[in-house]
């Protein structure tokens, strides 16, 4: 049986369907209690193994994913894979990649696009999603 993230844990976000996704940032120290069984990495260049499945969006800093569709069906796995597996979504410092991703999952989950940025700021960072482009990317993420 798989233990799901706690849902208070440090980046735990809880979607409107009840599931449970973390964010963070690879610069922190990993937080306690269980790893990832699916992690996304939004990052410039290839990230170091992890000891559990993940996948790599090629995403540097402050952009966007330099593969809208390939991103978009990562985003669809780890939504899939959330109902029963504990997934992370982390980039460097865990706000701006992480939480356009973490909205993109919301608009996936039934927030509305519009909503979704708002949905993220209120209930995983305060500053997530860095740019305009990265809220645009969300706005029409649907």
């Amino acid at each position: 049986m798989t233990v799901a993230w706690e849902p208070t844990g440090a980046g735990v976000i809880r979607l409107p369907s009840g599931r449970l996704i973390r964010g963070r940032g690879l610069r922190d120290p990993m937080p306690s209690g269980h790893p990832p069984q699916f992690g996304v990495y939004l990052l410039g260049s290839a990230p170091p193994e992890f000891g559990w499945t993940a996948e790599w969006v090629r995403w540097p800093d402050f952009w966007l994913p330099r593969d809208l569709a390939y991103a978009r069906r990562v985003l669809i796995e780890a939504l899939r894979r959330s109902e029963g597996e504990r997934v992370e979504v982390a980039c460097g410092g865990g706000r701006g990649r992480t939480g356009t991703a973490l909205a993109c999952l919301a608009v996936l989950d039934g927030v509305a696009p519009g909503e979704a940025v708002g949905f993220v700021r209120r209930n995983y960072h305060p500053r997530a999603v860095e740019t305009p482009w990265q809220r645009r990317l969300v706005e029409r993420f649907a």
